[in-house]
């Protein structure tokens, strides 16, 4: 996998254990009442869809292995562009259903092409920043 793609998909997995970790222990009627947690998901889900749209950009048959990307780089388009519109309960549905599966897809996809670091596997960084 070109570096390019794994730097990407790193920032996805980084961006997707950031939000498990903004919030664990709550349900959507705290995540609604937690501005400062909502602005944090929304600015992770930004980093998913376009770091997703930027890899599948570089390397097509990603589509094929993250059946859910195209969703995510939507929902990314409706944070950024429709931020006036983005529904709490979406947000949260998409945290709870389609985040996890994401999360294991690609840290199985980085395990499997040996782009996954040893300190990635447990790390709650929230991304490949440092």
């Amino acid at each position: 996998m070109p570096n390019a793609t794994t730097k990407r998909l790193l920032d996805v997995l980084g961006a997707c254990r950031a939000i498990r970790s903004f919030t664990a222990g709550l349900d959507l009627a705290a995540y609604e009442r937690n501005l400062l947690v909502r602005s944090a998901v929304e600015r992770q889900l930004e980093i998913i869809g376009e770091a997703l749209n930027l890899a599948s950009a570089a390397d097509a048959s990603l589509g094929s292995t993250l059946p859910n990307l195209r969703r995510f780089v939507a929902v990314r388009n409706r944070v950024i562009h429709g931020y006036d519109t983005v529904d709490d309960a979406i947000v949260w549905d998409v945290v709870e259903t389609r985040l996890p599966d994401l999360e294991r897809e690609v840290t199985v996809l980085l395990a499997s092409t040996g782009d996954l670091p040893n300190d990635r596997l447990d790390s709650d960084d929230g991304g490949s920043r440092r």
